[in-house]
């Protein structure tokens, strides 16, 4: 496995880190066994390492950490950081989640991200599950990428509301082979094209339009 490689990682079980990239449809459809089990391990990993990090690289106090913490642990952070090191093009997924994307499927890519972590763990010891984390996710946390993960839609929302608008996402663009797909979303306020974006799924895409109005509107 070519990312094994990327990571300075030589395997001495190469079946976790296989396990840790079989989605539950590739599981049932071949009766072996899925990433879940490794992936609520890597979840308590990955908790640790970002609280350390978190206890011995900043003053803040508890509060401050615990919300930093679950920014930078949440699913789209998870996503994010799965996307970057192409955990997704490893992905073992049933012939219906293959056909629905499954590929770039959020929830799924998110996963994947703390089973890997898991197979580490186990394969590798703390250590190196560590020095994964801080290789592929504190980067992030560093360069102060708080905004990079918020739900921009909801943000949207709650502006629209406050001035009785309505509010409208349209997929104005589907294109690519049915697993690698691109979509392009726009996001209506009172029938004005406020925002475009472009992903690989819809709501991506609308997250992205999202945040163009948001920007364009000025609000923070």
């Amino acid at each position: 496995m070519e990312l094994l490689k990327k990571f300075s990682i030589e395997p001495k079980n190469i079946n976790l880190y296989e396990t840790a990239l079989t989605h539950t449809s590739y599981a049932n459809e071949n009766n072996v066994t899925s990433y879940e089990r490794l992936e609520y391990l890597g979840d308590a990993v990955l908790e640790l390492v970002m609280s350390d990090y978190l206890y011995l690289n900043t003053d803040e106090e508890e509060g401050v950490m615990t919300k930093l913490r679950a920014h930078y642990v949440c699913e789209n952070a998870l996503y994010e950081y799965s996307l970057k090191i192409g955990l997704n093009n490893y992905l073992k997924l049933g012939n219906g989640e293959i056909a629905s994307g499954g590929k770039f499927r959020k929830a799924i890519v998110a996963d994947i991200y703390e089973a890997f972590i898991g197979a580490i763990y186990l394969d590798q010891g703390f250590e190196k599950a560590k020095s994964f984390i801080h290789e592929t996710a504190l980067p992030f946390l560093k360069n102060h990428q708080i905004d990079y993960f918020d739900d921009y839609k909801s943000k949207l929302q709650e502006w629209v509301q406050t001035d009785k608008k309505s509010l409208e996402y349209q997929i104005v663009n589907e294109e690519g082979p049915a697993h690698n797909k691109t979509f392009t979303a726009i996001v209506k306020i009172d029938d004005i094209v406020y925002g475009e974006g472009i992903g690989k799924s819809k709501k991506e895409a609308e997250q992205i339009a999202a945040k163009n109005a948001l920007d364009k509107c000025a609000v923070k």
